[in-house]
C-alpha cells in the first residue's frame, strides 16, 4: 500500500468515527403511540396527531373497502393476511382508506408507520425493530413508484417476498400507486412480447416490472367517479359541514363548475368543494 493509499484510508477511518460521535442519539420509541414516521438516522418518531379517517367517510370503493377490511381483520387478529397494493386514479380513497383502517383497528393493537420511498432501503431495519413486538404493524408506503435503477425497489422487493429470511408475522405492507406494476411502463416493451411455440412471452424488462407488484398479495384497484358519484361523496361532505346539499340547484351547478375546473371528479376534490362551498355560506350552518 503506497503512501496516498494510507492516507485515504485513514481518512476514510476518520470520517466514520465522526459520523458515529455526531450522528444523532437513536431514543426508543413510545410504543403507547398508533402511528409512527420513520426517518432516516432518527429511527421511529411519532405522529402525534394522526389523521382520523372513519371507514364511513370512504364512499363509492365500496368493495375495495370490504376488501381491504376483511384482509385487516384477518390480520389483526393473527390469522393470515396479504401485503397489499392499492393502485389507480388520484384522489379516489387509497390512502385516505389505510388511515381509516388504522382509526378502526388501533384498539385492537393495529400501529402504522409511514414510510417515505426514498427510505425503504431501511426495511430490514425496521422490520428488526417491530418484529418481537406484541402490536400488529402496517407499513405504509404512500404513492410508491419507482425507476428501474432505482436500489430501494430491490429492498421493498425482498421483504415482500425474496428475502433468505422469513417475514415476521406481524408486519405487513400496504402501499399506494398510480401505476399497477410500480414502475413506468413503455410501448416498446409490448412490442417486444414474442411466441414460442404458441405461447406468449414477455420481454425480460416486462417481466422484472410484474415480479414486484405480484409479491402483493391483495390487488385493489381503484377507478375514476362518475359524476352522480362525484355527486353523493360531495353531498357527504356537505351534510357534515351542515350545508346545503346538491339537491339544491345553484350547490350542483357550483359542484360541477369546481370539479371542471380542477379537471377531476375524484373524492379529493368533492371534499375540497364542500370545504369551500359551507365556508362561502356561513348562514347554512345556523345562520352564523
Amino acid at each position: 500500500m503506497n503512501q496516498a493509499e494510507q492516507l485515504l484510508e485513514r481518512a476514510q477511518n476518520l470520517i466514520e468515527r465522526l459520523e458515529g460521535v455526531f450522528a444523532p442519539a437513536v431514543r426508543e420509541p413510545d410504543w403507547n403511540a398508533i402511528a409512527f414516521r420513520w426517518q432516516r438516522g432518527r429511527g421511529l418518531q411519532e405522529v402525534h396527531r394522526p389523521h382520523r379517517v372513519r371507514l364511513q367517510d370512504i364512499l363509492c370503493v365500496d368493495l375495495a373497502k370490504y376488501e381491504i377490511t376483511r384482509n385487516t381483520r384477518q390480520f389483526v387478529e393473527g390469522r393470515s393476511a396479504n401485503n397489499t397494493l392499492l393502485w389507480g386514479s388520484r384522489g379516489t380513497g387509497k390512502s385516505s382508506l389505510i388511515k381509516a383502517l388504522l382509526n378502526e383497528f388501533s384498539a385492537r393493537g393495529l400501529r402504522l408507520i409511514e414510510v417515505e420511498k426514498h427510505d425503504l432501503i431501511d426495511l430490514p431495519s425496521i422490520v428488526e425493530l417491530i418484529q418481537d413486538r406484541p402490536e400488529r404493524f402496517l407499513l405504509y408506503c404512500d404513492d410508491l413508484s419507482f425507476e428501474a435503477d432505482d436500489a430501494s425497489y430491490k429492498s421493498l422487493k425482498a421483504i415482500l417476498d425474496g428475502s433468505i429470511s422469513a417475514p415476521p408475522e406481524n408486519v405487513l405492507i400496504y402501499a399506494t400507486s398510480n401505476r399497477r406494476h410500480l414502475l413506468p411502463e413503455f410501448k416498446q416493451e409490448n412490442q417486444d412480447v414474442h411466441v414460442v411455440e404458441g405461447e406468449i412471452h414477455q420481454n425480460e424488462s416486462v417481466e422484472e416490472k410484474i415480479s414486484l407488484s405480484e409479491r402483493f398479495g391483495l390487488w385493489l384497484s381503484f377507478y375514476p367517479f362518475s359524476q352522480e358519484q362525484y355527486l353523493a361523496i360531495v353531498d357527504h361532505w356537505l351534510r357534515q359541514l351542515g350545508a346545503r346539499t346538491t339537491e339544491d340547484e345553484e350547490t350542483r351547478l357550483e359542484a360541477l363548475r369546481f370539479a371542471l375546473k380542477r379537471g377531476s371528479r375524484s373524492g379529493r376534490v368533492a371534499m375540497q368543494f364542500a370545504r369551500d362551498w359551507a365556508g362561502r355560506l356561513p348562514d347554512e350552518r345556523g345562520g352564523e
